[in-house]
């Protein structure tokens, strides 16, 4: 016993594998003006969220066991309103690291109207630069710089997509695979609504429109990806994955998507009631094969 509790209290002290957060900007981030916000955690859905998100940073799990060479870097859910930074940001880490991938939650910044003229870009500048960091880390943290990915969850999904098919002209900052959990990719009048509502927080141009209707965008370039949905999500209809899918193959580029019949929408790691607790290990499995 006395062996046990020495060994819970020493972890305790000494995490394996401890994480490190790392300022995403060494100066003023790009796009960002003067304001009061300020910082809180609120709790959303049930479980706890970041809200009012200004100084983006980067929490890097290292790989535990043997390291593949794969990195990801996490953009958790939230509507673009918060960000689900435990449920669909930690705890997909901590499951990824302890299976050799070097894993890294971005605590992007929303896209608030009050910290930006231009709040629609903040997200994407985010997501950008913490590829490019982690890319640049390569040998620090044990990564092929040809090997870093990015993960997104429903807002983060729509997020990630936008990364993997609106290419930046820095190679470094573009992933080199993607995987799109629950995530929004077309451009209907709903989801047009949304982003007029919470990313741009105006009406957007009919050049921008066509420029986020991401499936459209798709193409011999876009990164291979790996979806994950359920079919009885009533938030993010399963569609906008089977678009995605499809356009993929159309393109000719490598997906692999997996369905659940239930699940609902938000459920992060998943759940072993309805199988959704399978998909953090395929991916896992799918991202060593990339």
């Amino acid at each position: 016993m006395k062996i046990v509790v020495f060994l819970i209290a020493f972890l305790a002290v000494h995490p394996l594998g401890a994480q490190e957060v790392i300022p995403l900007w060494t100066g003023p981030p790009p796009f960002s003006k003067p304001h009061s916000l300020q910082e809180s955690t609120v709790e959303s859905w049930g479980v706890l969220c970041a809200k009012n998100v200004t100084v983006p940073t980067l929490m890097v799990y290292p790989a535990q066991g043997v390291n593949s060479g794969h990195a990801v870097v996490i953009l958790p859910g939230g509507g673009y309103e918060l960000e689900s930074i435990v449920h669909e940001g930690r705890t997909i880490a901590e499951s990824l690291s302890s299976r050799g991938i070097v894993a890294g939650v971005l605590k992007y910044r929303l896209p608030l109207p009050e910290a930006s003229d231009q709040p629609h870009l903040l997200p994407l500048a985010d997501a950008r630069q913490a590829i490019h960091l982690l890319k640049s880390s390569a040998d620090k943290f044990g990564i092929h710089p040809s090997k870093v990915g990015i993960l997104g969850f429903s807002a983060g999904g729509h997020l990630a997509a936008t990364v993997s098919v609106l290419t930046s002209e820095n190679a470094d900052e573009n992933p080199d695979f993607s995987a799109l959990i629950y995530p929004v990719t077309t451009m209907g009048d709903e989801n047009q609504k949304w982003l007029e509502e919470s990313l741009f927080h105006r009406a957007m141009t009919d050049p921008e429109k066509e420029q986020y209707a991401l499936v459209g965008r798709v193409s011999s370039r876009t990164p291979p990806a790996f979806l994950v949905h359920a079919y009885d999500d009533r938030v993010v209809p399963i569609q906008e994955s089977i678009a995605y899918a499809g356009a993929m193959r159309a393109a000719d580029r490598n997906v692999e998507a997996h369905f659940f019949a239930r699940g609902g929408h938000g459920f992060g790691p998943g759940r072993p009631e309805d199988g959704t607790s399978q998909w953090l290990g395929l991916l896992a499995d799918w991202i060593k094969r990339q």
